[in-house]
């Protein structure tokens, strides 16, 4: 390694962004708008808005294999099948093929993946809501983990800032555990899922049930480049439209338009090297994915955007004399504290009212519940500590019911025309605590095909997620029976479930107030390399149970910002 980086090439810029997702997006934003001349690092392919979205406008019969991969091709993304969705032919190019991207798993980790520009921005499942106070606080109050370095009112501006941007559509509550936003008009609920918001609320004790806050464009706001959302419900292919929130779509083009980005595609990030003198980053170091040559770029600032695991590799990676156990790694915390949310919990049910109603067009996102659970006194539950939401949705049975046939010819074409029963399921989002324990390593006995070491997981879900499974299946049941709907199941798919599945894995190098048990201070910075920032889930504390990628990018968007002032004061004439 020593030869090759005597003969790297050398290029300076202002700032670094390694990554190109839904945080390395708003990075590239923030900085460059702010003036900074930033190199946008991808270790994938080049993705460009609607022109490279292969499938996004074919129909479920333009699929050879009607939207199932192969035999072959399972074998090689037989991790990234896991989902059970996200390798379908309509999408399986945006996921990593597992035979040349290994990873390793001491106990099971489903770590989905994509390897190009726009990374998971493209695929995201697009669910935005605020964390709360009592989520900043939930730490300190009952000892897991560690205390939060912000709290809600440090990062709510930035919050207002990013969903103002993206176009987030909803419903304000006035909750406290579910902060309101800057919202545009809520997709409308159908029938049957406006029916469980009544019934809920005046049988449950006034629990209530909501409109999902999704980052798709509704009302008349100018989104430049972007439209409203087309109600296609096509969104994991690529939004030609730009309906949806993407990097490819509008972070990145904005950041294009300054004139002050350069963006390298197929440039795989693997060190971000310490200068022993200035004590700080001096840059970062690449393998270019197609000439394999290493090269070294400088910069006074970088951005670790690469998502959690990728983030907290990197760190790691980036060995020197003074962190001999990766980049800022005094307190022992980095790789540690891996979280994830739990699913694959929740109850369905037929409903025989309203046979006579449909709906129009195929929304994107129904309802969602927020927590309720361990909010005061009133509501604790005795058996775990913090707690869970739900996302759900209802819709009418179609023509796809034919596979399981109980008859044939006329009667069943005759009854293949009318729309099937309606059918509502809720599904529960909960969170996970910060464990030490929980965490990955480098594994240098078996590289990658670029020498690079791969990651290994060793993260479960413990007790206190067990029993929280108990609840979210208990009351998933509770109010499906409480609407009065038929054929009420509960399920808990425990024995096929672990940890990553949900994919919003966080933690690994986290912010807190005491660098002896933290990696990141309240400005996403290095504690000791304070031009270092990482800004995406691995700087997150807890998981809270909200899905989290609005706060990645309002933490970006907020040490993005930070940074630049901080350039600008340091290099004032």
């Amino acid at each position: 390694m020593k030869a090759e980086q005597e003969n790297e090439k050398l290029t300076s810029y202002d700032a670094i962004v390694i990554g190109t997702g839904i945080s390395g997006g708003w990075a590239a934003k923030e900085l460059c708008e702010n003036g900074l001349k930033t190199l946008v690092l991808e270790r994938g392919r080049m993705v460009k808005h609607i022109i490279d979205y292969p499938t996004m406008y074919k129909e479920d019969w333009d699929f050879k294999h009607r939207n199932k991969i192969t035999a072959d091709q399972e074998e090689r993304q037989k991790k990234q099948s896991r989902t059970g969705y996200t390798t379908e032919e309509e999408s399986k190019h945006w996921f990593v093929d597992d035979i040349d991207h290994p990873y390793n798993e001491t106990k099971r980790f489903d770590w989905m993946r994509g390897y190009h520009v726009g990374g998971r921005s493209i695929t995201w499942g697009r669910h935005s809501y605020r964390l709360s106070e009592m989520d900043f606080e939930a730490n300190k109050k009952d000892g897991y983990g560690v205390d939060w370095p912000i709290r809600y009112k440090d990062i709510a501006p930035w919050y207002d800032r990013v969903e103002e941007y993206i176009g987030v559509c909803g419903k304000n509550l006035g909750l406290a555990q579910l902060p309101d936003g800057k919202l545009t008009e809520p997709m409308q609920l159908n029938c049957v899922e406006a029916d469980l918001v009544d019934r809920v609320a005046e049988k449950m004790d006034g629990r209530v049930i909501t409109h999902a806050r999704i980052a798709h464009i509704t009302g008349d706001k100018i989104h430049e480049g972007r439209v409203k959302c087309q109600f296609r419900d096509r969104c994991i292919r690529g939004c030609p439209f730009g309906g949806y929130f993407s990097s490819n779509a509008s972070t990145l083009p904005a950041a294009e338009r300054t004139g002050n980005m350069t963006i390298r595609p197929n440039s795989i990030a693997y060190e971000i090297v310490y200068d022993e003198q200035s004590k700080k980053a001096s840059g970062v170091r690449i393998i270019d994915a197609e000439t394999k040559e290493t090269i070294f770029f400088e910069a006074k600032i970088i951005f670790c955007c690469a998502s959690a695991i990728a983030s907290t590799a990197i760190l790691m990676q980036s060995k020197s004399d003074r962190f001999p156990n990766g980049l800022g790694n005094d307190s022992g915390e980095l790789g540690h504290n891996i979280m994830d949310h739990q699913l694959s919990v929740g109850a369905y049910a037929t409903v025989n009212e309203h046979q006579d109603k449909y709906y129009k067009g195929r929304k994107p996102a129904g309802i969602y519940i927020p927590r309720f659970r361990n909010l005061d006194e009133d509501s604790k539950h005795p058996d775990f500590l913090r707690g869970y939401g739900y996302q759900g949705s209802a819709s009418r049975v179609n023509w796809r019911r034919a596979i399981s046939e109980l008859s044939y010819g006329e009667d069943l074409k005759e009854e293949l025309i009318k729309p099937g029963p309606w059918v509502i399921g809720i599904s529960g989002f909960g969170e996970c605590l910060p464990y030490h324990e929980n965490k990955i390593s480098l594994n240098y006995d078996k590289p990658d095909q670029w020498g690079l070491p791969t990651v290994d997981f060793d993260v479960e879900f413990k007790e206190n997620e067990k029993l929280m499974r108990n609840d979210i299946k208990a009351q998933a049941v509770a109010m499906l029976e409480a609407a009065g709907y038929d054929n009420v199941v509960g399920y808990d798919h425990l024995d096929k479930f672990a940890p990553g599945l949900a994919i919003h894995e966080m933690g690994g190098a986290r912010m807190g107030r005491d660098p002896k048990t933290s990696v990141l201070n309240k400005y996403n910075q290095v504690h000791a390399v304070t031009n270092v920032y990482v800004t995406d889930g691995a700087c997150m504390t807890s998981s809270a149970c909200q899905n989290p990628s609005l706060t990645y990018m309002a933490i970006t968007a907020r040490a993005a910002n930070y940074a630049a002032k901080e350039f600008k004061k340091n290099n004032k004439s």
